[in-house]
Formats: C-alpha cells, structure tokens, sequence
C-alpha cells in the first residue's frame, strides 16, 4: 500500500520503514501511527520479511516527538475540550497504541536511531529488540518538562530496559542525553558514526535472518518479552515445556539437527503464517478499561 508519513520497503529479507517527516524532524501523528501499525501488519503477514528496521528520513532525527499543532488535525493527542467529549477508547494515547502493536510484532524489530528522538520518538523505540544509535542521536524523556506523563506504555518498558533508578532519573529530570550514555545504561545496543549507522543494523538483522528459523524467532521474541515479566518462573517453565515439545517436531528441527550434523547451512522452510505451534498464542490480551 501507499504511504504518506513512512516508508516501507523491501532489502531481501529484510524491511525498512523511515519515519518521514524530515521537514519536521519526523515528528509523531495520528496518522504516523496508523500507518506504522498498517506497515506492521505488513511485514507479518510477509513471510519474505525477516527483520524489520526502522530509520528516520534526513541526518537530524529519528523522531523529534509528537508533532503538537499539524496543520492537517493528525496531532497525536485530544485537546482537552475534546477529552470531555469523547469515550475512552477515543482518548487513549495513541503512543501505546503504536507500542503495544511493536509488542505483538511476530517479527525482530531493530531501531537504527539516528538522530534526535525525544518524547515518543524515544518511547516507541523500548519494544523494539534492538536500538543501534548514531553517534549524533540524542535521547529524552522530556514529559515532565511539558507538564504530562510518560507514555506509550514507557512506565512499563523503560524500566525493564535499563531499571527503575535510570528510569527514574531520566523521566523525572527530563533531561536531553547522548547515545553514551544511553549506551552505558543499557538503553542502545551499539553505537556507530553516521555513515555506518544503518550497515550495523543491516548486518545484526541479516545475521538472524540467514541463520535462524522464523517460527523459533517469533516464539522466542513472545516468550521472552511476555514471560520475564511473569511473578514466578514456573510460568515460564510451562511454555518452555509447550514449545520444546511441538517445535521439536517440527520440519525446521529436522533441518537444523540435520545442518549440524552435516556441517552445512541450515535452510528452514518452516513460516509464521503456517506452522506456529498450535497453543500459540497462548495468552490472554486484556482490553483496555
């Protein structure tokens, strides 16, 4: 489909969306995020895709946050008038929106961040798997100095990502930092000069995407996103015990036994659309309230 505020294109196995804004910093909109959800919806549904990148448009920026008065009434938030009027599955925030829907992504998520990302710039990046920065990006947590809260479930993410005292510092002084120290913290993986940005992320999405199988890829991302959370490991213990058992009957478990054996490259056939084991997914997605 056609985009307007992103674009969605194919590497071989890999996709590539760029925020694309970059007259304004590619800051954040309503419907940014409808089409970040459609691309989405894309790249699961397309068993070709194994990884997905995502990038911002020009040298400046990642996201510069959520755009506050677009001439086109696609800001990101209800004015408070509206808020009186409206139900409340019309003034949810529409950077939980976006999270929750990277959370459920069957595919690796990689953040090439490139620039400056602040407020849900730099929220919508804590579901992805991995974020890489540019040694120019800059990071902030700036909703106290804007009188809000953190959003896109961030309360939720960012303290899992790099503990609750980093994420206390940085939401409480709503301080603008460099990729160091994101990457001292644990917030970034790497960091790379501009010009190599996107070969890093590039290289760490191939390495998956040619040696591993997809179905064991989208079972572990939900796994392991959704059971290190749980209050106890028998929880986890349960799905482990699940998947070990369908998944090791599985084709791609013959082919990767096989591989190993026969020191060649494993060639997995096994996809997401079709073969995901039978009790996924296994858990119960609350509403909102």
């Amino acid at each position: 489909m056609g985009y307007s505020q992103i674009r969605y294109e194919r590497r071989g196995k890999l996709a590539i969306l760029t925020l694309d804004r970059p007259e304004k910093l590619n800051a954040y909109t309503r419907h940014m995020m409808g089409e970040i959800t459609a691309a989405l919806d894309e790249s699961d549904a397309d068993d070709a895709v194994r990884a997905v990148i995502f990038t911002g448009s020009g040298d400046r920026a990642f996201c510069a946050g959520a755009d506050l008065s677009p001439a086109d009434g696609n800001a990101p938030f209800a004015s408070a008038a509206e808020v009186a009027d409206l139900a409340d599955e019309r003034v949810r925030d529409g950077g939980g929106r976006l999270t929750l829907r990277l959370f459920r992504s069957k595919k690796p998520l990689i953040a090439a961040c490139n620039g400056v990302a602040v407020g849900v710039g730099a929220t919508m990046q804590l579901p992805m798997d991995f974020r890489l920065a540019s040694e120019n990006a800059r990071f902030g947590f700036v909703f106290a100095r804007r009188g809000i809260v953190p959003e896109a479930a961030s309360s939720w993410f960012l303290p899992r990502l790099v503990g609750i005292s980093r994420a206390m510092e940085w939401c409480m002084t709503g301080r603008i930092f460099g990729a160091q120290e994101a990457l001292e913290h644990g917030l970034v993986r790497s960091v790379h000069a501009p010009g190599e940005l996107m070969e890093a992320a590039c290289e760490l999405a191939s390495e998956i995407a040619d040696n591993t199988s997809a179905v064991s890829i989208a079972m572990t991302r939900a796994m392991l996103w959704r059971l290190s959370a749980q209050p106890h490991p028998m929880m986890a213990h349960r799905i482990d015990s699940r998947a070990i058992y369908r998944l090791s009957r599985s084709g791609d478990a013959r082919e990767g036994v096989a591989s190993f054996l026969e020191k060649r490259e494993a060639d997995f056939r096994d996809s997401v659309s079709t073969d995901m084991p039978d009790f996924y997914p296994w858990w119960d997605e609350p509403g909102y309230e």
